[in-house]
């Protein structure tokens, strides 16, 4: 699953999965760990949410994305942050360019 994200992040493709119960459509932007956990931050364009709207960023415990699908479908970079900034994370493994 790690190499199927990050390989999504270098290509800037669209994924598919199942979170919480819901799924999701994301744009994957950083792969990284958060006080000891793998997540995933993305920008959520579609799917079901159980905390707010969509489209919106989120993050996502790795442990927790299932049925996890890449598509044929691209975004074209990084998107701006309401802060102008991610939020901060102890190990960046990959991030979108």
């Amino acid at each position: 699953m790690r190499a199927t994200i990050e390989q999504a992040i270098n290509n800037r493709q669209i994924i598919e999965f199942n979170y919480s119960g819901l799924q999701r459509t994301v744009e994957p932007h950083v792969l990284g760990i958060s006080n000891g956990v793998l997540q995933l931050l993305g920008y959520q364009i579609a799917g079901g949410s159980n905390t707010g709207v969509v489209p919106d960023w989120r993050r996502f415990d790795l442990s927790g994305i299932s049925s996890l699908t890449t598509t044929n479908y691209r975004f074209p970079g990084p998107r701006p942050c309401p802060s102008g900034k991610h939020s901060a994370w102890d190990h960046t493994i990959a991030i979108v360019k």
